[in-house]
C-alpha cells in the first residue's frame, strides 16, 4: 500500500473542496476547505523531493491548463493528470510530463459506458497510460459511478465484474468516495473493502480520510492492495494530519 498525494486545481489555484458540492451552477456554492497562493509547482516539487509517485493533478473545471502543465513539467513521470481529459488533449498532458491521464466523463454517454470512446482513448495513448476514474456515490446499496463534476449518476456500479472487465482497458483505477470527499468524516470502509477484494490492478481510494490511523485502516481492510489519497486533512492543506508523518508512514511500507 502507498500514500498517493494530490494537487487539486480550481481557477488556477491549489485548493481542497467538498467534492459533492462542485458545480458550474452559480446558484449552488462550492464549499472550499482550503486555497493557497502557493503554486502547483511548489507542491509537485515537494512530492518529488519525498519520492511520492503516482499522485494526481485534478483540474476542477476550466482555467487550470497552465497550472496543471507547470506541475507536470516540474515532476516528470511522477504525477497523473485528470479533469476534462479527451483524446484531443491526452497526449498534450503526457508530453508535458504526466505518466498517466485520468478519465471519467469522456467515456460515458447517457449514463452508459461508451466502449467506442474508451477504445478511441486506448488507440490514442495506449492502456498503459490510462487511469479510469470510477468515483462513485451510494444509491440503493450500490456504488454507482458519477460523472460531470460528480453530479450525474451513471448506470455503472462498482462491482467485481465491472472491475475485472475494465481492468483490461487501463493501467489503474482511481475511486473517490464522493459522499465523504473533503468532509474529513472517515473513509467509506465498505467501498475500500470491495476494492481490496475485487480490483485486479492497482487502485487508489480517496475520500473522507481524517487521521494518520486511516492509513492503517485502509491497509487492513483493503488487504494492502488499495492505495490512499489524503487531501483536506493534511496540514499542508490546512488540516490536522502532519504531512511529514504521512510520508514517514509511506516510507516504512516500502
Amino acid at each position: 500500500m502507498r500514500f498517493r498525494p494530490c494537487i487539486d486545481l480550481r481557477n488556477g489555484q491549489v485548493v481542497q473542496i467538498v467534492g459533492g458540492t462542485l458545480s458550474d451552477d452559480t446558484a449552488n456554492e462550492t464549499i472550499t476547505n482550503f486555497e493557497t497562493e502557493q503554486s502547483s509547482t511548489d507542491f509537485a516539487l515537494l512530492y518529488q523531493t519525498d519520492q511520492l509517485t503516482g499522485g494526481h493533478v485534478i483540474a476542477l473545471g476550466p482555467g487550470n491548463e497552465q497550472a496543471a502543465t507547470q506541475a507536470l513539467q516540474s515532476y516528470p513521470n511522477g504525477l497523473h493528470m485528470g479533469g476534462g481529459i479527451t483524446p484531443d488533449n491526452a497526449k498534450t498532458y503526457l508530453n508535458a510530463g504526466a505518466s498517466h491521464v485520468i478519465v471519467t466523463s469522456y467515456v460515458f454517454r447517457n449514463g452508459q459506458l461508451d466502449k467506442d470512446r474508451l477504445q478511441t482513448l486506448i488507440n490514442t495513448i495506449g492502456k498503459d497510460h490510462l487511469v479510469l476514474d470510477l468515483s462513485c456515490r451510494k444509491q440503493n446499496d450500490l456504488y454507482l459511478v458519477v460523472t460531470d463534476r460528480w453530479q450525474k449518476f451513471t448506470e455503472l456500479a462498482v462491482t467485481e465484474q465491472t472491475l475485472n472487465e475494465l481492468a483490461t482497458a487501463c493501467d489503474e483505477f482511481l475511486v473517490h468516495g464522493v459522499d465523504v470527499e473533503g468532509k474529513r468524516t472517515g473513509i467509506e470502509e465498505s467501498l475500500v473493502e470491495m476494492l481490496g477484494q475485487w480490483s485486479p490492478i492497482p487502485v487508489t481510494y480517496a475520500g473522507g480520510a481524517q487521521s494518520l490511523a486511516d492509513l492503517d485502516r485502509v491497509n487492513t481492510i483493503g488487504k494492502g492492495r488499495v492505495d490512499l489519497t489524503i487531501g483536506s486533512a493534511l496540514d499542508i492543506f490546512g488540516g490536522d494530519v502532519a504531512y511529514a508523518d504521512v510520508v514517514a508512514w509511506h516510507k516504512r511500507q516500502s
